[in-house]
């Protein structure tokens, strides 16, 4: 098996509009469940699919919360390459993913910038969808180097500032 690593991504590659390539995944059952396994979440609408239509008046067991944020994390980070680091996400969810679906992310850059110590940023909203409705929306905002001797994971104490000044 090999692995591919993403190019990295320089904040100067980056320009407001530009548009993320979609990821379309097929979510199966075993997508659902590992998800809720490896965060910890029992709740059974997440593996017992009786209990989730019968006593939730759901279709089916749906993705849980951790496990669609891990999936803006994963699409945000292969965007970025090696050196982008997430320094803030925020969603809501307007609807369920379930076992079947084919749910895809895109993203669009809202903006970049460098903060005052050299730390440059974009802000990317992203949208979950399944067949064209929207079921998630995300904004993001993820530290890229600024030249190539740059790394945002090198950043510590005041050189890290993950929120824009106020």
């Amino acid at each position: 098996m090999s692995v591919v690593v993403a190019p990295q991504r320089l904040l100067g590659d980056v320009a407001a509009g530009d548009e993320l390539p979609a990821l379309n995944y097929e979510v199966t059952a075993t997508t659902v469940v590992l998800g809720a396994l490896a965060t910890r979440d029992w709740r059974p609408m997440h593996h017992d699919k009786d209990f989730a239509v019968n006593r939730n008046g759901t279709q089916d067991i749906f993705l849980n919360t951790p496990n669609q944020a891990a999936w803006f994390e994963r699409y945000l980070t292969d965007w970025s390459g090696p050196h982008g680091r997430l320094a803030r996400v925020t969603f809501r969810m307007k609807g369920s993913v379930f076992p079947g679906d084919t749910m895809c992310l895109h993203g669009v850059v809202e903006s970049t910038e460098v903060d005052e110590v050299g730390c440059g940023f974009a802000s990317v909203a992203v949208t979950l969808s399944v067949d064209g409705d929207v079921k998630t929306t995300c904004a993001a905002r993820i530290a890229l180097p600024v030249s190539p001797d740059d790394n945002p994971w090198a950043r510590r104490g005041d050189q890290w500032r993950p929120s824009p000044a106020p």
